[in-house]
């Protein structure tokens, strides 16, 4: 059952990106890999920024694609599931990461095709 839209995803994008911004700060990342600090914090200000720019209705300017914007969250919640195998992240940075990544993939997973209109 997919039941994620457009307009419920846009409002999870703005906490979400500064969650990823703020978290890693609050919750001490870094302990096993510097990086894994860095990663997330970077992954909030590209959200933050994607989420300007994203065409729904909490976009400011409405240049790029609801499409492109939910295969980047595909990539990012791939590249997070991925990160602490990759980068060798331990304990609450694999954690972090692994919830995260899955999360990102299953709320991409839930969403629900909108129904194509034709102009005339």
């Amino acid at each position: 059952m997919k039941f994620v839209t457009k307009r419920i995803h846009a409002y999870l994008d703005y906490p979400v990106a500064v969650a990823l911004m703020a978290l890693p700060f609050v919750l001490g990342l870094g302990g096993s890999n510097a990086f894994a600090l860095q990663l997330s914090v970077a992954t909030g200000v590209a959200a933050f920024v994607l989420t300007l720019l994203t065409d729904h209705h909490l976009g400011v300017m409405r240049v790029i694609p609801y499409r492109i914007h939910l295969i980047v969250d595909g990539l990012v919640g791939v590249v997070f599931t991925l990160a602490p195998f990759i980068f060798s992240f331990k304990g609450l940075d694999t954690y972090y990461y692994l919830v995260n990544g899955l999360a990102v993939l299953m709320v991409v997973s839930l969403h629900k095709p909108e129904a194509v209109t034709s102009k005339s």
